[in-house]
Formats: structure tokens, sequence, C-alpha cells
């Protein structure tokens, strides 16, 4: 048979799976619309200053948790409750006001406890919940902990929540997802474990930081829920696959962790949806199957790790073509092929592909390892998938020219995902 009929031929495949495969972003989920602040209607004071902040909402009733919480504090290291002192509890050391919207006087804004390192009977909840004007609350490494009860929603201006590096336990605090208002949810470095409930991709926040903790089990499929822009699910214990519903973010996520869990099965080609994302790292899994063409689509992307898994096949070189590409790590998995462009970031040091079977290569596995995986057949469900193209002008289409200018001019990433992998000192 003639060349052009092979060509005619996989020409005609591609259409099939093509067909078969959507390559339009998925419809985002419809969430309901925040609620809205309550405000007062008509002209808002000014923030006073802390030392005249003239009537103060609910001085009693934050006074005296202030004043429980500081006999309960058994070790302050840094003084914090010397100064929880007096009828003043903007004067306190962790305590932030502001106009209260809907009262129009100076009120408890924020608690800022983070790194404070209290040790103690310190119940979160029990604290909390007599802060009727709270909008931010950080706590992280402390000695917090405690259930979080569902009564939490009835804290009205409740948007930003830090638990993390504290001494949570038990099941994820499925009473936090009550609290429609927030935008940023930190609980990670804790020793939460079990499932984590679907409802969590819920939450319309922006950032999702639940690394660190003893999760198991699937990540749901309703993932393709979160509206979080910043998601960490790093050094957990999922197991299972990726959720294909992932392509669903395509419109919010920018930076997503996965690495460091126990994920099985193949990358779906609904990953190549996500033309906002910067950061994708599946690292340290035991993920396998060859990485699908879609993700030349990742025209954002500037670090993406899947190394430490048991990828196969050869590297798309669509993929060493994405303009913004600083930092790809595919080393540690059983790769056997590479193009131009991937050897190009190879010798610039953007790609690094030790411990493969790339033939030529150096720092690679064994050969007697390469023949031993390679002679076990392996699959992925879906195989058609592999080759769908997610966007009408993927990074193949540009020239080498114009490929080379722009990831020479790539500007140095600056991930917030892996400050959240950092453990701060207790």
């Amino acid at each position: 048979m003639s060349s052009a009929f092979y060509i005619v031929l996989m020409a005609l495949f591609i259409l099939g799976c093509q067909g078969q495969y959507p390559t339009t972003p998925p419809p985002s989920p419809r969430h309901p619309p925040r609620p809205a602040f309550p405000y007062l209607k008509g002209h808002l004071l000014p923030r006073r200053p802390p030392n005249n902040p003239g009537p103060l909402s609910n001085r009693n009733l934050v006074i005296f948790i202030a004043q429980e919480l500081k006999r309960n504090i058994t070790s302050d290291p840094k003084n914090y409750t010397g100064s929880w002192v007096g009828n003043n509890y903007c004067l306190y050391k962790g305590f932030y006001c502001d106009t209260v919207p809907d009262k129009n006087i100076t009120g408890l804004a924020g608690i800022d406890f983070n790194g404070a390192r209290f040790r103690g009977n310190l119940n979160f909840y029990r604290f909390v919940r007599f802060l009727p004007d709270i909008a931010i609350f950080h706590a992280n490494s402390n000695n917090f902990s405690g259930l979080i009860r569902p009564n939490i929603n009835k804290l009205r201006y409740f948007y930003e929540i830090d638990l993390s590096n504290n001494g949570f336990q038990g099941g994820f605090p499925v009473s936090i997802i009550g609290a429609i208002q927030l935008t940023f949810v930190d609980v990670r470095f804790n020793t939460y474990n079990g499932r984590v409930p679907p409802r969590v991709f819920d939450i319309q926040t922006d950032v999702l930081f639940i690394n660190n903790n003893q999760f198991t089990q699937r990540i749901p499929s309703a993932f393709g829920n979160t509206t979080a822009r910043y998601i960490t699910l790093a050094n957990n214990k999922f197991i299972g696959s990726i959720p294909q519903s992932i392509g669903q973010t395509w419109k919010t996520l920018t930076e997503v962790l996965f690495l460091n869990n126990r994920l099985t099965g193949c990358l779906p080609y609904e990953i190549g949806f996500l033309q906002r994302a910067t950061v994708f790292d599946a690292g340290l899994n035991i993920l396998t199957g060859p990485i699908p063409q879609s993700f030349a689509c990742l025209k954002n992307l500037q670090l993406l790790s899947l190394a430490h898994n048991q990828f196969y096949g050869r590297i798309p070189d669509s993929l060493c073509r994405l303009p913004n590409a600083y930092n790809f790590t595919l080393s540690y998995n059983y790769f056997n092929s590479i193009g131009p462009y991937c050897r190009r970031l190879v010798r610039i040091r953007k790609l690094d592909v030790r411990r493969n079977c790339i033939p030529g290569f150096p720092g690679q596995r064994p050969a007697s390892e390469c023949t031993g995986f390679y002679s076990i057949p392996r699959s992925c469900p879906r195989a058609g998938s592999y080759n769908v193209i997610t966007c009408p002008n993927p990074a193949a289409s540009l020239s080498r020219s114009q490929v080379t200018a722009l990831q020479d001019m790539a500007p140095a990433p600056a991930p917030l995902t892996y400050k959240a992998l950092v453990e701060p000192p207790r």
C-alpha cells in the first residue's frame, strides 16, 4: 500500500476520534451568585484609627471571648495576649478593626494569629462564633482544634479562613461549606483524614488548599464544579485517576498540584481545555499512559511536572513548542522517543528527561529495565482521545522562530501553590 493511503487512513482516524471526543470546552457548572454582603444604605464612614475607634460593635461579646481565649492559652511566646487589656479591642495584638458595613460603626473585621504559636486548649469554633462581624480569620501554626459547627454560616461577612498547621483531626470540616461567602479556604498541615466530600468543590472559593493531610479515596468527579484558581491536593493519599471533569474548570483553574498521592490511571485529554493553567503538577504518583496531544493547547503553561510516574511512549513535540515553557519535568518515567523541539528544551535546561528510556540520551534507565517495562502490553481507556486537539490554534502551529523567540522571552514564573507546601514552624 502507498504512503498516501496511510496518511489518508490516519487523517480519517483522527477525525473520527475528534468527532467522538468534544474539542470545545465543556460548559462550566452554574453556581448561584454569592449573596451580597449586607451594606448600609447611604454614606459609609471611613475606617477610624485603632486608638480612636468610636463606638465598638459587640464590644462586650468580643472582649468576653478574647479573655476566655487568653485564659486557655498556656504558651504565648510572642506575647500577643499581653496587649489584650482594656475596653478597646482594636488595640489587641492580632485583632484588626474596620467599619461594619451594615452598622456604620467600628467592629472586629479580622483576626491574624499567623505564626503566633499559641499552646493550650484552643477551640476555634467556640472562639469565632462570638465574633459576629468577622470577615477574615488567619491562625496558621497554632494549636487550635475542635469541631467546626454548621452555625458558622451565620457569620455574614466571613470570606477567608486559614486553619493550616494546627491540631485539627477527623474528617473534612464540612461545616465550612455552609460559609458560602468564602473565597479563601486553607486547612493544610492538619491530620484530617477520610474522603473529601464532593460538596467541597461547590464552595465558590478562589483558593482551596487541602494539602498535607491524610485524605484518602478518589478525588470526586465534582472536582469539575470548583471555581478555584489555585488548588493544592498534594501530599495526601488520594487514589484513582484525575477526574475527566477537570475540563469544566477551564475558565478559572490556574495552578493545580496533585503531586505525591497514590493516583493511578491515564491522564484525561480534558486537561487540554485548561487555557488559563500556568502550573500543573502530578508528580510522584503511579500515573501511566502517553501524554495527550491536547497538552499542546496549554498556551499559558509555565511549570509542568509528571516526574516519578510510569508514563511512556513519545514525548509530544507539540508540548515542547508551548510559548511559555519554563520548567517541564518528565524525569523518572519510561518515555522512549523525543523530537527536535523537546531536544532544544533539554539543551537549554527547560526540560528534564533523566531516567527514561530515550536512546542516546545520558542519564537514562538501564536497557534491561526499559525492555522489561515495554515487554508488558499497556493501554489506556478512550485510546482515541490521546490524538484529540482541544483548541483551534495549538502550539504546533507556531513556526520554529516564533517558538524560540517566545520561549526565550518567557518570564520566570512566580507560582503561589508551591508556597503552600512549605510547613511553617509550630
